[in-house]
């Protein structure tokens, strides 16, 4: 085993699942949903503590996986979570529920996001999660800095494609899609850009200009 790899499965089995996202997870599996790894969520986490978020806005529910880990950093926002898939929307407010989180701290949008988004107040959110349609990431993403304050965070999960992004070779819109996400936000001088290479990759804006 490289160091590299001993290092990702150190990082990835040291992540202790609080028992509701453990439940949680388990029932996204079973309905088909694919939620982010413990390794990303935990991430997600601190980020949100460390940024004191009071206003969360997800694109794609995870069936309540990724709610909860924004959440247990973040244990006063509302999180505003959209999803396409109803059964997915009522999976993540049953997993609200089972973790005893308030009702006034959830609020969920069936719709498409491309849709809702360009309705949302601009500004409005200090967080903004992308986890949904691969395919319209860098409209979700520019649509995730609008609705961000400014040193707000727009955080996008599964950047590295299992390996996909950082082979050349592999030239698939989604791929593509993604590298070129990558590249230009570290050539931009609107946000403040961070790729991890935890889990599934998390790739991490913060908004720095108007």
């Amino acid at each position: 085993m490289s160091e590299h790899d001993a290092n990702a499965r150190f990082a990835r089995e040291t992540i202790v699942e609080p028992a509701a996202i453990a439940r949680a997870r388990a029932h996204a599996l079973e309905l088909g949903a694919a939620p982010i790894s413990a390794a990303v969520g935990a991430q997600c986490a601190v980020l949100a503590a460390a940024s004191a978020a009071r206003s969360v806005l997800e694109i794609g529910t995870g069936a309540g996986v990724s709610g909860l880990w924004l959440l247990r950093g973040a244990p006063q926002a509302v999180l505003t979570t959209i999803d396409n898939e109803r059964e997915h929307l009522a999976a993540a407010r049953q997993a609200f529920t089972d973790a005893r989180v308030p009702a006034a701290r959830g609020r969920f949008i069936t719709g498409r996001a491309s849709d809702v988004l360009p309705r949302m107040n601009e500004g409005a959110y200090d967080i903004v999660f992308i986890d949904a349609d691969p395919e319209n990431v860098i409209e979700y993403v520019e649509h995730g800095l609008r609705l961000v304050r400014t040193g707000g965070l727009v955080l996008v999960p599964r950047v590295l494609q299992g390996g996909r992004v950082a082979d050349p070779v592999q030239r698939d819109g989604v791929t593509s899609a993604y590298r070129s996400l990558v590249q230009e936000t570290q050539e931009s001088q609107a946000v403040l850009a961070a790729l991890s290479t935890v889990g599934e990759g998390l790739l991490q804006l913060a908004r720095i200009a108007e």
